[in-house]
C-alpha cells in the first residue's frame, strides 16, 4: 500500500487507476478554508487553517458502471461513494486499493435472510474489508448483480 501524503497524490493515484480500467474522471479541487466543506467556520476571505496551511480538498467522479465518486478531504480520509451507497472515513491511503477491489469486480453485496438486510463488502488487503449497510430497496441493478 502506498502511502498518499496528499489530496493531489491521490488524484493522481485515482487518475492512474481510471486509466487502468479504461474510466473516464473528472476531478473538482477546493483549495482554501473558504472553499473546503469541513471548514464552514472559517472566516470570509480566510484562505489558510489557523497553522498557515492551505487545505486542500477534491471531488473526483469516475464515469461508467458502477458509478462512483470519491471525496478527498484535506484531514487525510475520504468518502468514497458507489452506486449510492456512502463509505466514509476511509484512510486516504486506502482509496487506491478500494478503488481496484470494485472496479475489479471484487466487491459484493452480502445478503442476510434474517433480520433482512444487505452490506456493500468491499474487500481490503491484508485479510480487512470494507462493510457498509444498504436498505435492500436502495439496491441498484449494478449491486443487485452483485449479491451473494
Amino acid at each position: 500500500m502506498d502511502h498518499l501524503p496528499t489530496t493531489e497524490a491521490a488524484v493522481t493515484a485515482c487518475r492512474a487507476i481510471a486509466v487502468g480500467y479504461a474510466r473516464e474522471i473528472e476531478v473538482t479541487h477546493d483549495i482554501g478554508a473558504d472553499q473546503t466543506s469541513r471548514r464552514s467556520a472559517a472566516g470570509v476571505g480566510v484562505t489558510t487553517d489557523p497553522d498557515g496551511s492551505l487545505p486542500h480538498e477534491a471531488f473526483v467522479e469516475f464515469g461508467g458502471v458502477p458509478r462512483v465518486t470519491v471525496r478527498l478531504y484535506p484531514e487525510d480520509d475520504a468518502l468514497i461513494t458507489v452506486e449510492g451507497v456512502e463509505c466514509p472515513d476511509l484512510p486516504r491511503d486506502d482509496v487506491p486499493a478500494f478503488l481496484r477491489s470494485v472496479f475489479g469486480d471484487l466487491a459484493y453485496v452480502k445478503v442476510r435472510r434474517f433480520p433482512p438486510g444487505c452490506q456493500l463488502v468491499v474487500p481490503m488487503p491484508g485479510d480487512r474489508a470494507h462493510k457498509e449497510r444498504i436498505p435492500v430497496i436502495t439496491l441498484t441493478p449494478w449491486l443487485s448483480r452483485r449479491t451473494r
